[in-house]
């Protein structure tokens, strides 16, 4: 087992190397091979030629690439310094780079969007796993009857509806017509953790119907191809109570794909649900991705890349050392 970890943890490693690699040459080879300039997308087309040139200078894009990817891995171990001429602006570690345009260093930015990106996730996921699951359990041993029937449609209905479709219609009725759940700004939770909930509830909901209906139907499909096993008819014929035979046995099948797309599916969300924080307004990751994205921002984007690669792999980690506790076979591979 120890072997295993250490396997998987060095893969890990060499992964997020790997992707901040590319990610770092995407971010700053692709506009000089559209004839765009970095600096200049940095400062604005209204900027004098002299402040672009300080800002390339400043930013270290007048350097060869591997010294720029060097100086930008260095940042995120000890920090690194913006020169330009008598102007020094410190970056202090992790640095994931300086944004120019609101004067603040990349990494605090995203510390502070990541507790509303991690509310939400962790929320919805919590509702669409226990939702999915259970729905896909009860449809695949109620098969053909209301349940399954009622359990499926409304699956379909969630994989068909867009988050911004779901989240606007809950909106307009919830908040605006019957004023149950509150709109306007994000609470914190520790300053009112039921306005927290309250503004929160109708996101993970949103978020979690589309999810959950993924989930639900892959319980059932799983399920019911379990059912059917030779080792489910012998544990039957001994006289195990059906809840054993589902819950032990059946379930531990069941796990084994849930978990591989649990572990991404929230690993994606923690690094910012783009559609869900626009549409109800939380200040999360995703819309600083957004926002970013609208400024030509350049140093954000790259950090919010990162920090969302950063979350998928080690999701894909927790996954595989998952895979090892519920199922011993994948500790030999």
């Amino acid at each position: 087992m120890i072997n295993y970890i250490l396997r998987r943890l060095v893969t890990a490693a060499l992964l997020i190397v790997a992707v901040s690699m590319v990610t770092f040459a995407i971010f700053f080879l692709i506009p000089k091979a559209a004839h765009a300039d970095p600096a200049e997308m940095y400062v604005g087309k209204s900027a004098t030629p002299r402040d672009v040139e300080l800002t390339r200078i400043k930013l270290g894009l007048d350097q060869p690439i591997y010294i720029q990817y060097s100086k930008f891995v260095k940042g995120l171990v000890v920090g690194r310094d913006y020169n330009s001429g008598p102007t020094v602006t410190h970056c202090s570690a992790p640095c994931f780079g300086y944004s120019f345009r609101t004067d603040r260093e990349v990494w605090p930015l995203l510390l502070d969007r990541l507790p509303v990106t991690i509310s939400l996730a962790i929320g919805a996921a919590l509702m669409w796993l226990i939702g999915g699951v259970s729905g896909g359990v009860i449809s695949a041993l109620k098969r053909g009857k209301l349940s399954d029937r009622v359990v499926m449609v409304i699956a379909l209905a969630g994989v068909s509806l867009p988050v911004y479709f779901t989240g606007l219609v809950f909106q307009a009725l919830f908040v605006h017509q019957w004023k149950i759940f509150r709109g306007g700004e994000y609470i914190n939770f520790v300053d009112d953790p039921l306005g927290w909930a309250n503004k929160l509830f109708l996101a993970w909901v949103s978020l979690a119907l589309l999810f959950a209906a993924t989930y639900a139907r892959l319980t059932r499909a799983t399920m019911l191809e379990t059912l059917g096993e030779d080792y489910i008819r012998t544990a039957r014929a001994k006289g195990l109570k059906e809840r054993v035979v589902v819950g032990k046995h059946a379930m531990r099948a069941v796990l084994t794909p849930i978990v591989t797309i649990f572990g991404l599916d929230l690993g994606t969300l923690l690094g910012g649900a783009i559609l869900t924080e626009r549409v109800f307004s939380l200040p999360g990751i995703g819309k600083l991705s957004v926002d970013a994205v609208t400024q030509k921002d350049l140093p954000i984007i790259l950090g919010a890349t990162l920090f969302a690669s950063f979350f998928i792999v080690m999701a894909n980690l927790v996954v595989d050392l998952l895979y090892a506790v519920i199922d011993p076979r994948v500790r030999l591979s």
